[in-house]
């Protein structure tokens, strides 16, 4: 790791892999980026973590609810951050800033809390990951939503189009895994 960069009062906030390389945020605001030089810890997603999992979908859940009572609007977030682009400068616009900084700004909060964030490996590439983006964005498009849009708000309305999109993204996800997993 990159130890020699970091300062001992700042303390390790968060680290990513990416690939071959790690990337590294402290506390005092230091970034550092390097080879990985030690195997580093990696978290599976496919760990049972039913408590945690309960917790999260319980505040995705009621913030989804909370949106829908205060403004009316469904919590998609592929619809909130589109909407941030012009034509769509409204009233509504400060409440979308928000919702997508709530966000980004979780984790951080997360981390200062706790003192420590788990490390997130991902082993694709920079090119792969723009594929990957640029293949989502074009499915939450075509599909009029995203999986927040249909699979929490959607189906919880009992919408038709939300439950066809919802087994669609599903199972090109499941298939998607199989083949990551089991292709060789």
């Amino acid at each position: 790791m990159l130890d020699s960069d970091l300062s001992p009062s700042g303390g390790v906030l968060t680290m990513m892999r990416l690939s071959d390389a790690l990337f590294v945020f402290t506390r005092d605001c230091k970034f550092a980026y390097g080879p990985v030089q030690r195997e580093t810890t990696k978290m599976t997603l496919t760990e049972f973590t039913p408590i945690p999992s309960l917790l999260g979908g319980a505040l995705i859940g009621g913030a989804a609810v909370l949106l829908m009572a205060v403004s009316g609007r469904i919590a998609g977030i592929s619809g909130i951050a589109s909407r941030l682009w012009p034509p769509y400068l409204d009233r509504e616009w400060l409440r979308r800033i928000a919702f997508i900084l709530g966000l980004v700004l979780a984790p951080l909060v997360y981390g200062a809390v706790l003192g420590r964030m788990p490390l997130q490996s991902i082993e694709a590439g920079l090119p792969l990951l723009g594929v990957a983006g640029l293949l989502v964005g074009f499915g939450s498009v075509w599909g009029n939503g995203c999986t927040s849009g249909h699979g929490v708000c959607g189906l919880s309305r009992l919408s038709p189009r939300s439950l066809v999109a919802t087994f669609i993204f599903m199972t090109t996800a499941a298939i998607t895994v199989f083949i990551i997993r089991h292709a060789s």
